[in-house]
């Protein structure tokens, strides 16, 4: 009994373990920020800068795109540091342009990506594009910063 029991898991591991393999391997998705906004959404232009700091977002409730939902992507952007150490970065916010949340108010929420990196990974200059590949949601998330319409675990980041 514990024979066949034996050969019924190696013949399991045979049949699922190239599956594995082949869904880890997995070339992502090349997504840009024009694929998360739905068709017919109108983006508010940005108001003009203001000096007294005030930093309101236009449309935090933007509308998401479903078809990325749960699968691997790659998408460029520029790094907003939220959560890690000098050397590890484990939470950030992707934005489409330089200063997106910093310097000038959040762009609409549809175009931020709320990133986490569970070890960490080291971000030499966020002056920088990066691509960042991971698995994609529309779950959601708020910061003091700004309403965000897609969250990413992040796999791994590389050079734009």
């Amino acid at each position: 009994m514990l024979k066949v029991m034996g050969k019924a898991l190696g013949l399991a591991l045979v049949i699922l373990l190239p599956a594995f393999s082949a869904f880890s391997d997995e070339e992502p998705i090349e997504v840009y920020w024009e694929d998360l906004v739905p068709e017919g959404f109108n983006e508010l232009a940005p108001p003009a800068v203001q000096h007294n700091g005030e930093m309101s977002q236009l449309q935090p409730d933007a509308p998401v795109v479903d078809k990325f939902d749960g699968k691997r992507v790659k998408i460029p952007g520029f790094v907003v540091p939220l959560e890690g150490t000098p050397e590890l970065t484990t939470e950030f916010l992707l934005v489409p342009y330089f200063g997106a949340c910093i310097h000038v108010p959040p762009p609409a929420s549809n175009q931020i990506v709320y990133v986490t990196f569970e070890e960490g990974i080291p971000l030499d200059n966020i002056y920088d594009a990066i691509w960042v590949t991971g698995e994609l949601s529309t779950e959601g998330w708020k910061g003091d910063i700004a309403s965000v319409g897609y969250r990413l675990k992040g796999i791994a980041v590389s050079a734009f």
